[in-house]
């Protein structure tokens, strides 16, 4: 089953420094009907002006996992870490038994942009904890770069859950297939392009979310930069 949620049906936010488009119930908006998929919570598109940026609040039990498109973000929290993310990169905060953090576009002259996502853990009061990687942008051409996996590695964060997160640039014509295990499920969006997975047809920033589709096939209609996410 594919179910599919055009760019245009997000939720959209603009309170100047920042603009947020929602694909599941977050902050002010809340639609009962559409509150995750699976362990997923939550994925923003944010747009965050120069200098700004979201300053000390707590989380905890959220697995939030931040992949900048474009510029860069400044993390700091009450662990002591401090770090800057930019584009080909993820940073992942496991929130566990609690924190503190503030996130903010690194540059004084230059705007952001990035996905916020959030997941539900394996397991609840874990010890908090942060990393940031970098990937190669090129070994996703054509290929499915997994960028967030429950193992981690050099170029991927790890995350406390069943699911990984995989980034591709798919050319014109050009074909993927991934495959998963039975009673799983798909978080795909498309960043920029236009391909079909299935056969449906998905253009820049729409969404679909897939059970029982143990094989997919993602065909680039044009050049696609596309996020799968596999999920439990």
């Amino acid at each position: 089953m594919i179910q599919v949620f055009p760019a245009h049906t997000r939720n959209a936010t603009d309170i100047g420094w920042l603009k947020s488009y929602k694909n599941f119930s977050f902050g002010d908006y809340f639609d009962e009907e559409n509150v995750g998929f699976g362990v997923m919570r939550v994925c923003n598109d944010d747009d965050i002006a120069a200098g700004r940026g979201f300053g000390p609040h707590p989380h905890s039990d959220m697995e939030i996992v931040s992949i900048v498109l474009s510029g860069a973000i400044k993390h700091e929290d009450s662990l002591g870490h401090v770090a800057v993310t930019a584009a080909n990169g993820v940073q992942r905060m496991s929130a566990g038994s609690g924190v503190i953090h503030a996130e903010y576009n690194a540059s004084e002259t230059e705007p952001m942009s990035l996905f916020q996502l959030w997941f539900m853990p394996q397991k609840r009061g874990m010890e908090p904890s942060f990393e940031n990687v970098t990937y190669e942008p090129d070994a996703m051409i054509n290929a499915l770069l997994p960028v967030v996996t429950p193992e981690g590695g050099e170029h991927q964060a790890k995350i406390h859950q069943d699911m990984s997160i995989y980034l591709s640039k798919l050319e014109a014509g050009k074909e993927l297939v991934f495959t998963q295990g039975e009673n799983r499920r798909i978080f795909f969006m498309v960043i920029s392009g236009k391909c079909s997975a299935n056969e449906v047809v998905l253009e820049t920033k729409d969404s679909a979310r897939m059970q029982a589709e143990q094989t997919v096939t993602i065909q680039a209609l044009e050049d696609t930069h596309f996020m799968l996410i596999d999920l439990p």
